[in-house]
């Protein structure tokens, strides 16, 4: 059985970091991959409604395209993504530092304080204490702007969290490997999928293959693979997902992530 995809990649793959989208394209592709017009057109709706997107014109005659916030999201997606390439391709080493952030916010700022913990969550870093974040990655330049006042951080080589002191140690307690593991074993079964059926044209193949990435990827926390076991089943996958897409690619020319 073939699993239904997200009405929300198809829509992202068409829109462009500048201008526009056609709504007829995003449609038309969206019922060749088997979605009706009313989850994408609930999905566009919501992507309206939190602002990283905007529609000119009615039903397919329109157009949709990104706003700021939009674009900036996409963009740091697509930064996680070439960072975990980058990993695997030994290209962004670890330094061996653990980058600790303390968020320090007085009692009536409660929501600046629970938006910048959201925030370090979201990029991945772990609470070792009440407002005591770590993470290998520097994430500062990643949080939103205006966060120097409310934030203090430091660097180490020599953490100690609760007795534990070796880094892949540290790294499996706070972000256990299993969880992340199992992400990526839907993307195995993606690729297997991909191989043994594919009578589908190779666009919806591609927006199959790229939601199934986006899943398995976004609640990785993409360690440095020096925190991780060897070999890092990840990082296969990641290859093996790679190579198909690079030979859909050649396959035909396709609409989807244009001038990314």
């Amino acid at each position: 059985m073939t699993p239904l995809i997200s009405p929300r990649t198809v829509i992202e793959a068409f829109l462009p970091p500048t201008g526009g989208a056609r709504l007829a394209d995003i449609y038309d592709i969206a019922n060749l991959a088997g979605l009706e017009d009313q989850p994408v057109r609930l999905a566009i709706r919501r992507l309206v409604a939190s602002g990283d997107a905007e529609q000119a014109g009615r039903g397919r005659a329109g157009t949709l395209s990104l706003t700021s916030s939009g674009r900036e999201r996409l963009e740091r997606d697509r930064r996680s993504l070439g960072l975990a390439f980058a990993q695997d391709a030994g290209e962004a080493p670890w330094d061996g530092h653990w980058r600790l952030m303390a968020v320090t916010t007085p009692e009536r700022q409660r929501t600046v304080r629970d938006t910048l913990r959201r925030s370090l969550h979201d990029l991945g870093a772990v609470a070792i204490s009440t407002g005591l974040y770590v993470s290998p990655h520097n994430l500062f330049t990643a949080l939103p702007d205006g966060v120097e006042p409310y934030l203090s951080t430091a660097t180490t080589v020599d953490l100690n969290v609760r007795g534990t002191t070796h880094p892949q140690a540290i790294a499996e307690a706070l972000w256990p490997s299993e969880p992340t593991m199992t992400a990526y074993s839907a993307l195995d079964e993606a690729l297997h999928r991909d191989v043994t059926d594919s009578t589908a044209p190779a666009v919806v193949r591609m927006l199959y293959l790229a939601d199934a990435l986006e899943l398995a990827i976004r609640d990785d926390p993409l360690l440095p693979l020096e925190l991780r076991t060897e070999p890092w089943a990840p990082s296969r996958a990641r290859a093996a997902w790679a190579h198909r897409w690079d030979m859909l690619s050649q396959e035909t020319e396709t609409p989807i992530y244009p001038g990314w």
